[in-house]
């Protein structure tokens, strides 16, 4: 099986959470190892492994199974690693390309469905919005 872990990056998500709203962090899991993606300051990949539903600075909220893959755990792995390949630390932007974009993106590869809505739900509409944001949020990488 494949789990979209997901992470609450703020107490007001208990609150949110309930209007389908909220600020979530997401992990892709498979085998036993989660991966996720964040930001750092190199143009290299901000993909990493951790334990499953233990991400560092993250509480964990839930996981969602995706559904289920034919790759063993080694092929799973080299699946991250060209995955990871698109998604650099410095390259992360927290409306258009965040770690629920990464995980999205390896869901819709390996099973053809999208994560839940409601776990990049505030990113899109940010999107939408995005003529009404500061102008460091609609350029620049976090």
């Amino acid at each position: 099986p494949i789990y979209l872990n997901i992470y609450d990056l703020t107490p007001m998500n208990g609150y949110l959470y309930w209007f389908g709203l909220g600020i979530f962090h997401s992990g892709i899991e498979a085998h036993g190892v989660e991966y996720g993606f964040g930001a750092h300051d190199y143009p290299s990949s901000g993909v990493f492994e951790v334990e499953p539903r233990t991400c560092p600075g993250f509480t964990f909220r839930k996981s969602v199974c995706l559904g289920n893959t034919r790759l063993g755990a080694g092929e799973f792995r080299e699946f991250i690693e060209r995955l990871a390949n698109d998604y650099n630390g410095d390259s992360y932007h927290l409306i258009v390309k965040n770690c629920n974009h990464f995980t999205n993106d390896a869901c819709m590869r390996l099973t053809g469905l999208s994560i839940p809505g409601w776990v990049n739900r505030l990113a899109r509409l940010a999107q939408l919005c995005n003529c009404l944001l500061p102008d460091s949020l609609q350029d620049t990488t976090v």
